[in-house]
């Protein structure tokens, strides 16, 4: 099996869930690994298990990304693979929602990742080399009732996940996105059942598409339970 030709992985929106299980595996295959979330609290666990650095950062703001890089870059190296897996949601009808809530969660789930993929590809092309991936959702591709903000940020990360690898691709720099079509399981949803999604068999992905030659990269990768119809 080939081994992951990158160093230093940095997963900017982590938490509990997916970017936990990236992080064991990344760690697993030898990275160093940076997590940065809003709240670095929720952190302490996931660091703690895999020898990881926690970073604080409010990834819809210009000037704390930039500054995110530079504290990884201080603190782990430059990272050659960057994850963003941030993203924010407002549920309710269309008629009552907040729009200050919905710009919010628009500005998490979409701004912030076209802001991570910005500063992570301005250090990556001097290279010519390096990985971006960025989490999607069934909302990626279709929109639900009552969830309207959810799927314009996540159209729209899918949309700069097109763009980025179109663009960084000839540039050596291999950008995918994820489509995690389905519910995955949780403290909060431990169905150990066929209808939800392992996160370490979503994490066995990600780490799959790194070890990709570049003779046959994967530009999107499509999950779901093996139940589902669709």
């Amino acid at each position: 099996m080939a081994t992951i030709p990158y160093r230093t992985a940095l997963i900017v929106g982590a938490g509990p869930g997916i970017s936990r299980s990236v992080a064991r595996a990344l760690a697993a295959s030898g990275l160093r690994v940076g997590l940065a979330a809003r709240n670095v609290e929720k952190l302490a666990g996931p660091t703690t298990e895999i020898a990881g650095k926690a970073f604080c950062v409010d990834a819809s703001d210009p000037a704390a990304v930039a500054r995110l890089f530079k504290e990884v870059e201080a603190q782990l190296g430059e990272p050659d693979v960057v994850i963003y897996n941030a993203s924010a949601r407002v549920r309710g009808p269309l008629i009552d929602l907040d729009p200050q809530d919905v710009r919010r969660s628009i500005e998490v789930s979409a701004f912030g990742g076209f802001l991570v993929v910005q500063e992570a590809a301005r250090r990556m092309i001097a290279h010519g080399r390096g990985a971006i991936l960025l989490t999607g959702a069934s909302a990626s591709v279709k929109g639900f009732a009552q969830s309207a903000s959810f799927a314009m940020g996540k159209f729209a990360l899918r949309g700069l996940a097109q763009s980025a690898a179109r663009e960084l691709g000839p540039k050596g720099i291999h950008v995918a996105h994820f489509l995690i079509d389905g519910a995955v399981r949780s403290a909060t949803r431990p169905d150990s059942g066929d209808r939800t999604l392992d996160p370490d068999a979503i994490a066995q992905a990600y780490v799959d598409v790194l070890r990709q030659p570049r003779s046959a990269w994967s530009f999107e990768v499509d999950l779901r339970p093996w139940v589902e119809t669709f």
